[in-house]
């Protein structure tokens, strides 16, 4: 897994890549909290365009990232996922805490 992370003003964006599993969240729920924990943003936007597996270690980080981002009194949203992992996410309540907006087809 890989993430490449750019900030502008109060905002983040983190472009995940390749896979998000038990092996790879830890290294990747670092780096991210890293750069939150520094820049303090008001707005976290997590791109899924790039994922090409996701498994509920995938949840556990976009939870996680929300509960920091409530600490700084931030947002979450979630952006270009899949439908069918969209319904994932809203089933596991991901819909409640964060915008999740689906890969659009042009």
């Amino acid at each position: 897994m890989n993430v490449t992370i750019e900030s502008s003003g109060n905002l983040i964006i983190a472009y995940l890549i390749g896979e998000i599993d038990h092996h790879t969240s830890a290294a990747l729920r670092e780096r991210i909290d890293n750069v939150l924990a520094y820049k303090k943003p008001k707005h976290l936007i997590l791109d899924f365009k790039n994922v090409t597996f996701m498994d509920s270690s995938g949840i556990g980080l976009v939870m996680g990232r929300y509960r920091l981002m409530q600490s700084f009194k931030g947002s979450v949203e979630i952006r270009n996922v899949s439908s069918q992992t969209k319904k994932l996410m809203e089933l596991a309540g991901l819909g409640n805490i964060a915008i999740i907006k689906e890969i659009s087809v042009r």
